[in-house]
């Protein structure tokens, strides 16, 4: 029933609790597991390319070599996530593999669920965000709306 699931993973304790819940049923169905994480680079600074001192003021300056050193950073962030949870998969016996992916993260997950042809998609209630502490994720409410497979939210 669900040999292709698809599990969102920002490294909140939600998505941790999510990726436990996906490969027990991984583990019932013989199934495949394939983490997610989605990455975006929030903070669209004016970018330049060597510092200035005629800057507006309150208008963030950074050289175009601060902008690529953030953005792989937080690439990196992602990478480690990833290979966490595919660790944790793996040590369960579970067929694992791994997606990073940079923008807009509901919908490139809802999107890899559908180009993957995914049975099932397995988030965590709330992401990793202080924000998104106080209700049900945004990220999660926008899969859970936008989604065209099943998706257990797990809390």
């Amino acid at each position: 029933m669900f040999k292709n699931v698809l599990v969102g993973l920002d490294g909140s304790e939600h998505s941790l609790k999510a990726l436990e819940t996906a490969t027990q049923i991984a583990k019932e169905f013989s199934g495949k597991l394939t983490l997610i994480h989605v990455y975006s680079v929030a903070v669209r600074p004016i970018i330049v390319p060597e510092p200035t001192t005629f800057s507006p003021a309150g208008v963030s300056v950074i050289t175009a070599e601060e902008a690529s050193r953030v953005a792989q950073a937080v690439r990196e962030a992602g990478r480690r996530v990833l290979a966490e949870g595919e660790q944790k998969a793996k040590a369960e016996k579970v067929q694992v593999e791994t997606m990073l992916v940079e923008g807009h993260a509901v919908q490139e997950i809802v999107r890899a669920a559908k180009e993957g042809k995914f049975d099932l998609i397995v988030i965590g209630a709330k992401g990793i965000s202080r924000i998104r502490e106080l209700l049900l994720g945004s990220v999660t409410d926008g899969v859970v709306h936008h989604a065209a497979c099943p998706v257990l939210v797990v809390k």
